[in-house]
This record gives C-alpha cells, sequence and structure tokens, in this order.
C-alpha cells in the first residue's frame, strides 16, 4: 500500500471513531429527556471535549496529508471532503450537548406530554446519519441519494411537534417554559438530520465528482423515469 493511501486509511479510520462518540452522544442524550436520567445527560456534556480534540487531530492529520502528498483527483476529494464531514460531526456533537443540557432542565418537572414524535425523531435522524457515514465510506451515490431524500420525514416531525406544543402552550400558559426546551431539542434533532444530509452530499461527491444537490435528485429521477 502506498503511503497516501495508508495516510487515507488511517484518516478514515479516525473519522469514523468520531462518528461513533457522536452517534453514541445524541442516543444518550434523548435516553437521558426521556428518562429524566442527569448522571447520562452529564456523561454527555462531559463528551464534548474529547469529541472537540477529535476534531482538531482530524483536521491536522488532513492539512499533513495535503501538504506532504500534494493529493489528485479522488484522493483529494476524499481528504478535503473527510475535513468537511469532521465539522459537521463535531457540530453533531454540538447538538447532542444542548439536548443533554435541556435534558437536565427538565429532569425534575413534570411532563409536557409522552415523548413521542421526539424519539422518533432522533431515531430518523441517527439513521441517517449512519446511512450518510455508510455511503461516504462505500462510495454508495444511490444511498446518498436516499439519505436527502429522508430529509424531508425529518422536518414534516418537527413542524408536527411545534404545531402540538403551540397548542399545548395556548392552552396552558405554564406550560411555556418546557414546551419551548422540547421545540428547540426537536430543532436540535432537525440541525442533526441537515448535518446527516450534508454528509450524504459530500458522499455523492467523493464517489461521482458531482456536486447533489435537491434539483440534481429531480433531474436524476426525470431520467430513470425515462
Amino acid at each position: 500500500m502506498k503511503k497516501l493511501e495508508e495516510e487515507i486509511v488511517n484518516l478514515k479510520r479516525a473519522l469514523l471513531e468520531m462518528a461513533a462518540s457522536v452517534e453514541e452522544m445524541i442516543t444518550k442524550s434523548v435516553k437521558a429527556l426521556k428518562e429524566k436520567n442527569m448522571i447520562l445527560a452529564e456523561e454527555v456534556i462531559k463528551s464534548d471535549d474529547r469529541v472537540n480534540k477529535m476534531e482538531i487531530e482530524i483536521d491536522n492529520l488532513g492539512i499533513k496529508i495535503l501538504a506532504l502528498y500534494q493529493p489528485e483527483a479522488e484522493d483529494l476529494r476524499t481528504v478535503t471532503m473527510i475535513m468537511k464531514v469532521n465539522n459537521d460531526l463535531e457540530r453533531i456533537g454540538d447538538h447532542a450537548v444542548n439536548i443533554a443540557e435541556k435534558a437536565v432542565y427538565l429532569a425534575d418537572k413534570p411532563p409536557v406530554k409522552p415523548l413521542i414524535d421526539i424519539p422518533r425523531m432522533a431515531e430518523r435522524a441517527m439513521e441517517m446519519l449512519r446511512q450518510s457515514l455508510d455511503a461516504f465510506v462505500n462510495k454508495n451515490t444511490e444511498l446518498a441519494v436516499e439519505v436527502c431524500k429522508k430529509d424531508d420525514e425529518v422536518d414534516f416531525l418537527e413542524n408536527q411537534i411545534m404545531r402540538e406544543l403551540l397548542t399545548y402552550m395556548i392552552g396552558d400558559p405554564s406550560i411555556i417554559d418546557r414546551a419551548l426546551y422540547l421545540i428547540l431539542i426537536s430543532r436540535d434533532l432537525e440541525r442533526v438530520a441537515d448535518l446527516a444530509t450534508n454528509i450524504a452530499e459530500d458522499a455523492f461527491f467523493i464517489a461521482s465528482g458531482r456536486i447533489l444537490k435537491h434539483h440534481t435528485m429531480e433531474r436524476e429521477g426525470r431520467e430513470k423515469a425515462q
């Protein structure tokens, strides 16, 4: 194996380790919210420093590869997109911390309503993240496109949560602060899904050299139908 290939393999491995960490953070933060588990929430908050250090290490390794080996074509796309995905994963970690902090606030307060749609939204967002990383590693353009299409499902759930909680707030102003925290949590999860979509778009670019946006998906859908 050439030295450049070896370095890129190491870079991918580091990225996947970071991805596993932020996925665990999201899972724990939503579990902390559901179970009113402050200890679990604090674990997520403390994990943020480790993820930030991982981001810096991956960035430094990527810069080293660019400087020493001056990769071209697909190798160049891979290294630059890994550095971009690295930033997206760090932001997902930040959203996990946001959810955990809100879980701490809500832990000793009566529930506004049974938590159904927020856990469902978290499951969809995490599925998108896992699939986008799968598409990224395996250069699977079809899976990347499928991930992008799923973003609308998460947006729908966020809007549904907001409408329902606004109705509760109008009926009982005493729950406004708790309901607002739940709305903000749904917004954090919507941003996780958006970042997973970004990763899927990057996966598509690495594999094909083409940029994937909504109009691209629509055009490709028409071409397949013809």
